[in-house]
């Protein structure tokens, strides 16, 4: 088995606005991430942090197609092993963007099965905060953390 699983969520935004609010890091950290030290450009290692989760995690882009495409790689949380995550952005119309995440590279274990359903239900939070953040100002997360 491979595990692997896609989340996806329209946002009422279009896909140029949805893609920086990813990329840009003062974008980022106003809805998903505490910090983040650099924007997503190809080639480049970026850290990211959480507020929930202690430490920096490093997060490796290995590919960018502007306003349509972002892949990225970090280690497993279990076992270390690298995770490649896919984020999409498709636009629907002028004003709609469907943005697909997926995660695979999971070895078949519990203790991985456990961290990919994790991550699943945190890419899913990721986009709910970032709809609610580009489509009407609001942080999620404000006040979330322990």
């Amino acid at each position: 088995m491979d595990p692997r699983y896609q989340v996806q969520l329209k946002i009422r935004k279009p896909a140029a606005e949805v893609f920086a609010a990813v990329v840009r890091p003062e974008k980022l950290s106003s809805y998903f991430v505490q910090a983040a030290s650099a924007p997503l450009a190809e080639g480049a290692t970026v850290k990211w942090r959480f507020a929930e989760v202690p430490g920096e995690h490093d997060v490796s882009v290995r590919r960018i197609v502007n306003d349509q495409l972002i892949l990225l790689e970090w280690a497993g949380a279990e076992s270390g092993h690298k995770i490649q995550v896919r984020m999409t952005f498709q636009p629907l119309d002028a004003g709609a963007t469907l943005v697909q995440i997926s995660e695979s590279g999971w070895r078949d274990t519990p203790a991985d099965l456990a961290a990919s359903h994790g991550n699943a239900g945190g890419w899913m939070h990721m986009m709910c905060c970032l709809k609610a953040y580009l489509e009407y100002g609001i942080n999620l997360r404000a006040g979330g953390a322990r």
